[in-house]
């Protein structure tokens, strides 16, 4: 049972992040014209020679918007300019801010998910996280083909015990706490199969059977109906983080 944000609001001017907190942001990846002429220019020269390996134009178009907002939403942090934020990345591709001199929020750690037309962002303080985001109106032709690889015996099971109407968002449910989590840990989805979370669509979604799950916080939500998202993000002190709610880029 996935969680509906039904609030999401504009950002203050002078945004603030106190230690516990996350902030969740989504952006339309449907941006205008103007507007991903401008995300464009925002983006290092590396990001734009990515932007330009991909053959079909509204892919481009989607890692233009998604990557030059999320530059954006990262100097509204570091008080900087988005094309002076610097991006580094882990062994298996997250990526990281960079450490420089005299930045606001120094110890700020970020993810970042697309799902097709949809980006969310995580962003929070001295502490490891992972967000993922599906579309969940995407068939699925070879869901138990799928499921049977890279998912658990029970997990798989409980699937295929579901009504046929219920199958597809709880796959996508599971599918999205299990890559939040790899993307929290850092590592890639060839691990998939040893995360194990509850499947059920009538209680709430939780990491079990999974190494160190005491140390991590899930929480699933719906940042718009037809897409279902999860958050994972390591414990401070036993206590889960507070969550806020923001959105950018065009409507």
């Amino acid at each position: 049972m996935n969680n509906l944000v039904t609030e999401w609001l504009s950002p203050p001017e002078n945004l603030s992040l106190l230690p516990n907190e996350v902030h969740v942001w989504q952006a339309p990846l449907r941006q205008s014209s103007a507007q991903v002429e401008h995300l464009a220019k925002l983006l290092s020269e590396e990001e734009q020679a990515r932007a330009a390996r991909f053959r079909r134009e509204r892919d481009r178009l989607r890692f233009i918007s998604g990557r030059g907002l999320l530059r954006e939403v990262l100097g509204r942090y570091l008080a900087i300019a988005p094309d002076q934020v610097q991006l580094g990345y882990g062994a298996h591709g997250k990526p990281f801010v960079i450490p420089m001199p005299d930045l606001q929020f120094a110890d700020l750690q970020f993810n970042v998910s697309h799902g097709h037309e949809l980006a969310l962002y995580a962003v929070g303080r001295d502490r490891p996280m992972g967000i993922d985001v599906e579309y969940v109106r995407r068939p699925i032709a070879d869901l138990e083909q799928i499921t049977q690889r890279f998912f658990s015996k029970r997990e798989h099971s409980t699937l295929l015990a579901l009504p046929p109407h219920q199958r597809a968002r709880a796959f996508f449910r599971g599918w999205t706490c299990k890559e939040a989590y790899l993307k929290a840990i850092g590592t890639g989805l060839a691990e998939l199969d040893r995360v194990e979370v509850a499947l059920a669509p009538d209680i709430p979604a939780r990491l079990i059977l999974t190494p160190n799950s005491a140390n991590w916080w899930l929480h699933t939500l719906e940042p718009q109906p037809d897409y279902t998202a999860a958050l994972v993000v390591a414990i401070a002190q036993s206590s889960p983080p507070h969550l806020r709610y923001w959105r950018i880029g065009d409507a």
